[in-house]
């Protein structure tokens, strides 16, 4: 039976590969981003793009009555869409803290919000957070937003995950090392990561079908490497 799965971030990266995985497998997406061209131009039967802003709050309303006209009920939500900011923490204005709270932070709990009231007790909310936004973990000069936006997410799931627990939704979240996307290579030209956007895109796929199933309120830390 084929599922019904909303993914953020999909015009390029690990969000990119993601919507191929799940519409070659048979389930049916809604792939939102920024730029729906990418993904619109592959022609994947069982895929709906739209653009989508997570700043935009008209945005969210699109998706609710998307749902409602077409699904009725959502399986999976893959909060994968991500900003990254890479600055001296002086040189970092309020304005650009909040654009990137806005985007991992806002963005993640109200698509979550709207997207809930269509989920049932076998559905699996995952969000993409950082290995930076780990507690303990190695951390890099120049991401005091990024990673600590990505730590604020980490805590949201284990209270979604505690405040929805009678329903049987299942909240979790994937700490990422670093992987090879052209957001990482934005932020450090030149770094080669140990990881491609695919090899990460078939781990989320795996675990998103099948992690509820073993984990609830859990961060998975998914790095082969330190960072």
């Amino acid at each position: 039976m084929g599922k019904h799965i909303i993914i953020t971030g999909t015009s390029r990266g690990i969000g990119f590969e993601l919507v191929q995985l799940f519409a070659k497998s048979g389930h049916k997406v809604l792939a939102l981003s920024r730029n729906e061209k990418p993904i619109q131009n592959l022609n994947l039967k069982n895929v709906t793009s739209f653009s989508f802003d997570l700043n935009d709050n008209e945005a969210y309303k699109k998706v609710e009555d998307f749902i409602n006209e077409n699904w009725k009920h959502v399986d999976i939500l893959i909060n994968n869409a991500g900003a990254l900011l890479n600055k001296p923490f002086a040189e970092t204005s309020m304005s650009e803290f909040e654009r990137v709270y806005k985007t991992n932070v806002y963005g993640v709990a109200e698509l979550t919000r709207v997207v809930l009231p269509f989920m049932n007790k076998t559905s699996h909310v995952v969000t993409i957070s950082s290995m930076g936004g780990v507690q303990g973990s190695m951390k890099f000069p120049g991401l005091a937003a990024y990673s600590s936006s990505k730590a604020a997410v980490i805590t949201l799931t284990e209270l979604l995950a505690e405040e929805y627990k009678e329903s049987g939704i299942s909240f979790n979240v994937l700490a990422l090392g670093a992987v090879q996307t052209e957001m990482l290579e934005e932020a450090f030209p030149g770094y080669q990561a140990p990881t491609t956007a695919l090899e990460m895109a078939e781990y989320i796929f795996d675990f998103s079908l099948n992690g509820n199933k073993y984990y609830n309120g859990k961060l998975l830390q998914v790095s082969n490497s330190t960072p």
